[in-house]
């Protein structure tokens, strides 16, 4: 949710800034911009839309103040009244848009996570991996200096990455002993699975999500599935979520092996740095690993 944050913060700022500004604007031009109060309030609105009503009606009264002091000192109460309503109704209007718009963005982000500790208690030795792989992988997206928009998107598509597994059969999932080569076939038809599942959410298609669910399984030289994409054919995100979920399988108990040590697991990443991991991204997980940033579970 730290997009819808950031959003509201512009909103905000916005909103103070046209409250200055477009007064100071119409008196030193003497020209009509009433159509900025609207804008303004439009972002009291969007930037406000959790605080309560009455604080609400107030700022819009103070804007009215404003415009009509800014317009001829003193105004008939009649048409202030006017002004009134029609300033609150669009005030009121876009902050019940954008409460609902809150409302959506939540339940969004409170079904993947369910989906997510869905497929995950499938085995108990993987409880929580969509999680740690999301908080791995926006760690690694901000330390890129990608923006707040990206990372919760990189967020959710690391918590549905594996959402294809819900096809492989559990017997194949919990299996201790080493995978027949069609079981390891089955296993890899898990990306592509995941994208037939998700494929008609619309907003995945274009914000990276899709790409992370099909390519977190490429490999940089090409060698990796299902596409045998290679270097930058390989979208960003997939890359920086195949570094995450690589780092918490090894820093995860297995049915077939323990935690492996921190010093094993970073030696056993920059090894496969250009190989298997974009080198660029094995740079970043190493430093933050090396600062403590990022931490195996059983040291957090």
């Amino acid at each position: 949710m730290e997009n819808i944050v950031v959003n509201c913060k512009f909103f905000r700022y916005g909103f103070f800034v046209l409250l200055v500004l477009v007064p100071l604007a119409t008196k030193v031009t003497h020209q009509d911009i009433s159509s900025l109060y609207i804008l303004t309030l439009i972002f009291l609105g969007l930037g406000f839309s959790e605080i309560s009503k009455p604080v609400l009606f107030l700022l819009c009264t103070f804007v009215v103040f404003a415009r009509s002091f800014v317009d001829d000192g003193i105004e008939h109460i009649e048409a202030m009244l006017c002004r009134l309503i029609s300033f609150t109704l669009v005030v009121f209007i876009s902050a019940t848009m954008t409460k609902h718009y809150h409302k959506i963005k939540k339940q969004e982000k409170e079904l993947t996570i369910a989906l997510a500790k869905a497929l995950d208690s499938r085995d108990s030795y993987t409880a929580n991996h969509s999680e740690n792989v999301a908080n791995y992988a926006i760690k690694i997206a901000k330390e890129m200096n990608l923006n707040a928009t990206q990372c919760e998107d990189i967020n959710t598509g690391g918590l549905l990455h594996d959402i294809g597994k819900i096809g492989v059969p559990e017997h194949i999932l919990m299996k201790a002993d080493k995978l027949t080569a069609e079981e390891y076939e089955l296993i890899k038809l898990h990306p592509v699975i995941g994208y037939e599942t998700l494929k008609h959410i619309s907003d995945f298609k274009t914000n990276g999500i899709l790409d992370i669910v099909l390519f977190h399984h490429e490999r940089y030289d090409g060698k990796g599935y299902p596409k045998g994409l290679k270097g930058e054919q390989i979208p960003l995100f997939a890359r920086i979520v195949s570094v995450a979920d690589s780092f918490d399988a090894m820093a995860s108990r297995r049915l077939y092996r323990n935690v492996m040590a921190l010093d094993d697991i970073m030696s056993e990443i920059d090894k496969n740095k250009g190989t298997q991991f974009d080198p660029q991204i094995v740079e970043v997980f190493i430093k933050l690993l090396k600062i403590g940033e990022i931490k195996i579970r059983s040291e957090q």
